[in-house]
């Protein structure tokens, strides 16, 4: 709150700020590092705060513009006043002298984030180490400060789904919101279940010694599962069968509908796949008005949350299982479904749909703003 002078004029309180002035050539510098594209963001957040400051806001108004803490800008306003651009590099820690300059590890950081060898489609510490005269270990270090790892690569894919967005929010309304005396089951097919067995015995686990297989393997046949997943309770409802089409799709439906109460509403979630639209589900749709199908966006497949219990069958189950016939198989599948659901675990959806598109959004910026 102000206080009031002798003269009956408010004034605010606390301690009264310095003035901050700027040179022209601070400006710049400082311009320059805030407005470079792949600058390290702890020097780019402290040249914006001096900037800030430097329009006579107060420390409050300058943490709330730029999303920090008021001790964080009082520090760096204190820093740059005392050592002017040199407070804005952190203070010498105990041991020997640097022998690497601050801009030293600016331009490795920079041709790392910028640039790319001839011979290569990135950066090692070796190929670094001799485009920049320094050695493998300093590289190495500078890296490993800021996060920077040229070695990995991840994929992306984005829906081009015309309604991409009414899918979303019809979907996750289900999931927040579902409708009162309904059913939402997320519905999906794992096809070509693989039954293989090793060529040799599996070794088993030993003190200082992981499980062991051999690579080679034989195959012994496939299954799929169609499976169901109840959002509200955890439980599944599971069938497999040797093929993987329209037919076996209608015959899981008909599963479903004897397993729900009736009484019910039954929404499904489910993808795209042609199995899901011919023409004979369609007449059993008709023929069953309770049921209400609720497609994903194309490329959309994890907003189905029966994904997440594929994985799990997967990682618990298949995955590290030696099956000799499609029978034993499929025998291990329907025992881990009726253990599941003994002890059924719901997943819990928390994300809303606006809280998706908008951290979409963002991201579509950010690959829009790469300059690849």
């Amino acid at each position: 709150m102000p206080t009031t002078s002798p003269s009956g004029v408010a004034r605010p309180r606390g301690r009264p700020k310095a003035e901050l002035v700027l040179s022209d050539e601070e400006r710049l510098t400082l311009e320059r590092l805030t407005k470079r594209r792949n600058s390290a963001q702890a020097m780019a957040l402290r040249a914006r705060i001096i900037l800030a400051c430097a329009t006579g806001a107060t420390n409050g108004a300058v943490a709330a513009q730029l999303g920090v803490n008021q001790a964080t800008v009082s520090k760096w306003r204190r820093r740059f006043l005392e050592r002017r651009l040199n407070g804005l590099f952190d203070e010498d820690r105990p041991g020997p002298p640097r022998t690497i300059t601050d801009d030293k590890v600016e331009a490795v950081i920079v041709k790392t984030l910028e640039g790319k060898p001839k011979d290569a489609t990135h950066w090692s510490t070796r190929s670094m180490a001799k485009a920049t005269g320094m050695s493998q270990t300093s590289i190495s270090l500078i890296w490993r400060a800021f996060g920077l790892q040229p070695h990995r690569a991840e994929s992306f894919k984005l829906s081009t789904d015309p309604l991409f967005v009414d899918k979303v929010k019809d979907i996750v309304a289900l999931y927040l919101d579902p409708p009162e005396r309904a059913v939402v089951l997320c519905v999906d097919e794992k096809s070509q279940i693989q039954a293989l067995n090793r060529f040799a015995p599996i070794l088993p686990l030993m003190p200082g010694t992981p499980e062991r297989r051999s690579h080679d393997y034989v195959r012994h046949g496939t299954t799929s599962l169609f499976a169901a997943l109840n959002m509200a309770t955890g439980t599944v409802i599971g069938s497999l069968h040797r093929r993987h089409r329209a037919s076996e799709f209608k015959k899981f439906l008909g599963l479903i509908d004897q397993q729900v109460p009736e009484g019910l509403d039954v929404h499904l979630i489910l993808d795209n796949y042609s199995t899901h639209k011919t023409p004979d589900i369609h007449r059993w749709l008709l023929r069953h008005p309770r049921f209400h199908l609720h497609f994903t966006p194309t490329s959309g497949s994890l907003l189905n949350m029966v994904e997440r219990w594929f994985g799990e069958l997967t990682t618990k189950k298949i995955k590290r299982g030696a099956h000799t016939s499609v029978q034993g198989l499929e025998k291990d599948i329907r025992e881990w479904i009726a253990l599941w659901n003994e002890n059924p675990r719901p997943y819990v959806w928390v994300k809303t749909a606006d809280q998706i598109l908008a951290s979409l959004a963002r991201y579509c910026e950010r690959i829009n703003n790469s300059g690849h």
